[in-house]
């Protein structure tokens, strides 16, 4: 399909719009398998950049901030390339988050083993509840899908339950709710 087709019918009419939008996805699907080779991301890790790049260059030709001076491609590869960027940069600060808290566990072989199973138990609890404020902070909705994505359910399953088109927009929001949730997480910890 052609760059032209695609932008004007963005621009188009609710149902017509939607139609371009699924064009414009499927069009440059393969980004996925490419974020994973390049950037060796897990392929959810690539399919959430994808998604999100796809978003961005919609609702920039929606508002017209799309200059047509390259190609849609080309657009919405630099896009893609910028979300991995960014997701590498939170690996990285994830990772260093990690290392910062490595000290607790060593600290912890120096008491009994009495004292040690208190205080494991004492930091278990303290995080089962943290993590009960951050899913009620990330909004009822995520809070259901992820409770219902941990009880075992398939995407396909929490489409049917919650009212979603497909499993596809599960899995994207699924993905997203995860992600906030982790923002919270490693913001307080």
């Amino acid at each position: 399909m052609q760059d032209a087709d695609i932008i004007n019918g963005l621009t188009g009419d609710y149902k017509q719009r939607a139609y371009f939008e699924k064009q414009l996805y499927l069009q440059y699907k393969y980004f996925i398998d490419e974020g994973c080779r390049k950037y060796q991301f897990l392929y959810e890790d690539s399919f959430s950049a994808y998604s999100d790049a796809v978003l961005a260059a919609i609702h920039n030709i929606v508002n017209n901030r799309f200059d047509n001076r390259y190609s849609l491609k080309t657009y919405l590869f630099q896009i893609f390339h910028n979300k991995c960027v960014d997701h590498l940069r939170k690996i990285t600060n994830n990772k260093q988050q990690v290392y910062k808290s490595a000290a607790t566990p060593e600290l912890l072989s120096h008491l009994p083993e009495a004292a040690k199973n208190v205080i494991e138990k004492l930091i278990d609890q303290e995080k089962i509840s943290r993590v009960s404020q951050y899913l009620e902070a990330i909004g009822d909705k995520c809070k259901e899908i992820l409770l219902l994505s941990a009880d075992g359910y398939t995407d396909k399953q929490i489409a049917e339950k919650l009212g979603y088109n497909n499993a596809a927009v599960t899995k994207t929001t699924r993905l997203r709710c995860r992600e906030k949730l982790n923002n919270y997480l490693l913001r307080y910890e």
